[in-house]
């Protein structure tokens, strides 16, 4: 359904860092970064395709909670998000754990990322 999304962010470069590190087990790279105004806008990419998740410098404060959920090809890499935002002082919402009440397999874990969004790695697969 969806061909690309993008957040707008209080600091691009912090978040880009962020996301980079926290979701580096995704395959998330930065596949294009141009300039806006006296920011920038990247898209990010996993994988060979191109952007799909794009940050940008926000306009003004934040009133909303989003929740972007980022598809893991297994328990493994959802595991390595976590690991990877627990080393980065990332706030854990909820820890990698099956979430039966979505479906049985859905496995997930649940971050804060830095402007107060919910972020997620989750595995759709069979129930351990």
């Amino acid at each position: 359904m969806f061909d690309h999304l993008g957040i707008q962010v209080s600091d691009v470069e912090a978040s880009l860092k962020v996301y980079l590190r926290v979701f580096a087990a995704l395959g998330m790279r930065e596949a294009v970064r141009f300039p806006v105004g006296d920011g920038f806008v990247v898209g990010l990419a996993a994988g060979q395709g191109g952007p799909q998740f794009w940050l940008s410098q926000s306009t003004g404060a934040e009133t909303r909670e989003l929740h972007v959920a980022f598809q893991a090809e297994s328990r493994a890499v959802v595991d390595a998000v976590h690991e990877a935002a627990v080393a980065a002082g990332v706030e854990v919402l909820h820890a990698p754990r099956e979430w039966p009440e979505y479906h049985p397999g859905y496995y997930g874990v649940f971050l804060r990322d830095l402007d107060g969004h919910n972020v997620e790695a989750v595995y759709h697969g069979s129930p351990a």
